[in-house]
């Protein structure tokens, strides 16, 4: 597991979590998230992913062992307290816009936070302008085209200020273009101090954004550590059914011809393969 230098933002001790009387779907989990990380949770279907993130945010409570958000215990405290510090955006917008308009469902989330009008205010064109929706503030969300909906669910958790957003598969559905806008907001995010969480099947968006990578397998963890190392070993990605980005293939099979490691995007590998073959 990577070191957290001091107190971590999130930490899961030994989790277990199962849903009544069914099978376990963690089994054993402990990892530590640190502020101002950027992770991607990677795995197959049903590896116990999105219900991981969804201990992290006291969405669900652990079967036994212990989730600490910012310190405090997730099963002794509400999810509205538990997301202050930890924002959700779901796979589906669908699932998370209800108000009428863009800038109520921005709104939403401050107003019930008790931030005053004048601040709501502020949050809300604050969000609207880092995700450029602001010509859609007056939209019924419901009209958009899916992209939009994803930035609009996006802004209206941003608009709470959470230290953590946990995004489930925050780029499918999106053209290429799209995708990249998105994670490069999140990006932006990340560079001023915002922890983020990707769930996500994209090796691709895991290779050129994240900076840690937690592989889980069949409920629990199989690999942990920095995304270059985790995505260079094909070994442990085969056991796991994942496939490294196409990039990341290519600069294995030019090690030795041209390239002295692996790149994990094509900028890098042109800089890389021009100076080094060059």
């Amino acid at each position: 597991m990577p070191i957290v230098t001091g107190m971590p933002i999130i930490e899961a001790r030994d989790v277990f979590f199962g849903y009544d009387d069914g099978p376990a779907i963690l089994k054993g989990v402990s990892a530590a998230i640190g502020e101002g990380e950027f992770i991607g949770l990677i795995g197959q279907n049903g590896s116990g992913k999105t219900t991981l993130a969804k201990n992290f945010n006291g969405l669900l409570k652990p079967t036994s062992g212990v989730v600490r958000v910012n310190g405090r215990d997730t099963k002794t405290h509400s999810i509205p307290v538990i997301a202050r510090t930890v924002g959700f955006v779901f796979q589906n917008p669908d699932h998370q816009i209800f108000c009428s308009t863009v800038r109520e469902e921005l709104a939403f989330g401050p107003v019930n936070m008790g931030k005053s009008p004048e601040t709501t205010r502020e949050l809300v064109q604050d969000a609207m302008e880092r995700f450029k929706i602001e010509k859609y503030a007056d939209f019924p969300p419901a009209i958009l085209g899916f992209g939009l909906r994803r930035k609009v669910s996006l802004a209206a958790v941003y608009a709470m200020r959470p230290r953590v957003m946990i995004l489930d598969e925050p780029v499918t559905g999106l053209d290429w273009k799209s995708a990249m806008e998105l994670m490069e907001a999140l990006a932006n995010l990340n560079r001023f101090g915002h922890t983020i969480i990707l769930i996500t099947h994209d090796m691709r968006v895991i290779a050129e954004f994240t900076r840690r990578c937690i592989v889980l397998r069949e409920g629990g963890i199989a690999a942990d550590g920095p995304t270059r190392e985790v995505l260079a070993d094909f070994d442990m990605l085969e056991k796991n059914r994942l496939r490294p980005p196409e990039i990341v293939q290519l600069s294995d099979k030019l090690i030795g011809r041209g390239l002295k490691e692996h790149v994990f995007s094509a900028g890098e590998f042109l800089e890389k393969y021009r100076r080094e073959a060059g």
